[in-house]
């Protein structure tokens, strides 16, 4: 049970840290800048730590930049607004996720402008071979160390870890929470939950002030997301934008 429990806790921060710095802050809304072989190894950082549900940069810095252009309406790749379910939404996310990574959707220059590519790697990193292997290592690793039948239901999330970690903010943080921001869409601030989602949350905030590395706005909203930003930038590893040092 303990190692099964570590191993879970393990993936979920690390797949989610990944996500919001590297896919999110960074590709999507270009917070920060780092050196081409920093950009590299987050690339691999984060097949590492996503595995089996990877998230090319390109793919999910073009398909965030047009939820914040149409959040709520028709052309939003994922709004609670327009499914009848949670599952119904990720799977239009995963549809139009796929269609712009294999470029099958003509997107305006606007949104592809900057975000982050290494086409050849992810020609490896999101294919079923890789998806399959990673899906195999975890099987495996429960094979092992499991000791109750309960916990092999943890498997479906490490299997799609990326897209849960998409679907809690984008479905739940447009339904429940509070606001501090009047913004001309639904989303929410999920305080209580935050200790699962690494700022990703305070989806209000973030809404209201969309290029800031910090989603923490009132002095209770702690964003451990910025923090690790922020040491990141003392370490020379990333360089905060002017407007956010």
């Amino acid at each position: 049970m303990t190692a099964i429990l570590i191993f879970f806790v393990a993936h979920w921060y690390l797949s989610l840290f990944c996500q919001t710095f590297f896919l999110h802050r960074y590709a999507a809304h270009a917070v920060c800048t780092m050196s081409k072989g920093w950009e590299k190894f987050f690339f691999v950082l984060t097949w590492l730590f996503q595995g089996s549900s990877y998230l090319s940069a390109y793919g999910y810095g073009v398909l965030h930049r047009i939820h914040h252009a149409y959040t709520d309406t028709e052309k939003d790749p994922h709004s609670p607004s327009f499914d009848d379910n949670l599952f119904k939404m990720m799977w239009r996310t995963k549809t139009t996720y796929s269609n712009i990574f294999y470029r099958r959707l003509d997107v305006e220059e606007r949104f592809t402008k900057g975000v982050p590519q290494w086409n050849w790697f992810d020609s490896l990193a999101d294919n079923w071979v890789s998806r399959v292997f990673w899906i195999v290592v975890y099987t495996v690793f429960y094979i092992f160390f499991a000791d109750a039948w309960w916990q092999y239901l943890l498997l479906p999330i490490h299997y799609a870890m990326g897209p849960v970690h998409g679907a809690i903010i984008n479905w739940f943080a447009h339904k429940y929470g509070y606001t501090n921001y009047d913004v001309k869409d639904t989303s929410k601030n999920m305080l209580p939950v935050d200790f699962l989602m690494f700022g990703e949350s305070y989806h209000n905030n973030h809404h209201k002030h969309g290029s800031d590395p910090n989603f923490g706005k009132k002095w209770f909203e702690i964003d451990p997301g910025y923090i690790l930003i922020r040491i990141m930038n003392a370490l020379g590893i990333i360089k905060l934008n002017k407007a956010n040092a």
